[in-house]
């Protein structure tokens, strides 16, 4: 890696990793890696927050040691305008496929999920959360004690199901999966698709069959 030979070039370095890490970063972490002193990380942490305050689209925010961007609170409203109906097209897909994931894996971290599916998890992860479909039942004994998720009870009342013996075949869900995939590769010129013109039942487990866009939806997020 090549020095950071100035204050400003070391900002710009701190201010690309967090764009890019989209997460809260320790500091020290950032400090450690980069080859300079926390004194200097915090430094540059203070020169950004000069900038991005106030009106500005994008703040810096610093908890428990840690920096991350965050959206400025006063346009959430502008934020959930946009970004809402973009959410819910896609929603119904993404949300059922990393349920499905978690019912036939648990107990298993959002970056295992993320391995299967090969995209952020995020979003539908908090979804799930939020609509008691699956829950945090402990953390996995590997650095950095990541948590791990599990399926709810509410999960098997609202799929009929007695217990999660009753779960279809798994290597068929992955399947089903990769055609998911394919589809999407094949209709790639497009940015979002039209969750209208997706074949649900023909690309889900049965218990997962029948569910509607609007049944989970941002809007119900807290």
């Amino acid at each position: 890696m090549s020095s950071i030979d100035t204050v400003m070039n070391l900002k710009n370095i701190v201010l690309s990793v967090l764009f890019v890490s989209g997460d809260g970063i320790e500091k020290s972490f950032i400090a450690e890696k980069l080859g300079v002193s926390e004194k200097e990380v915090d430094k540059a942490i203070e020169e950004l927050k000069q900038v991005y305050t106030g009106e500005n689209g994008i703040h810096v925010i610093t908890y428990k040691n840690k920096v991350q961007l965050a959206s400025n609170p006063n346009f959430a409203d502008y934020i959930s305008d946009v970004l809402n109906p973009i959410r819910e097209k896609s929603l119904t897909r993404a949300a059922l496929e990393t349920l499905a994931i978690v019912a036939y894996k648990q107990p298993i971290t959002k970056l295992e999920i993320e391995d299967i599916r090969r995209v952020n998890a995020d979003y539908a992860v908090q979804v799930l959360v939020d609509q008691d479909m699956i829950e945090v039942v402990g953390r996995k004994d590997a650095v950095g004690k990541p948590l791990m998720f599990g399926t709810t009870e509410n999960f098997l009342k609202r799929f009929n199901l007695t217990n999660l013996a009753d779960l279809p075949d798994y290597e068929e869900l992955l399947q089903r999966i990769t055609v998911i995939r394919e589809e999407e590769n094949e209709q790639s010129d497009s940015l979002f698709r039209n969750v209208d013109d997706i074949e649900f039942t023909e690309e889900l487990p049965d218990f997962l069959r029948g569910e509607q866009v609007e049944e989970i939806k941002s809007d119900d997020i807290a």
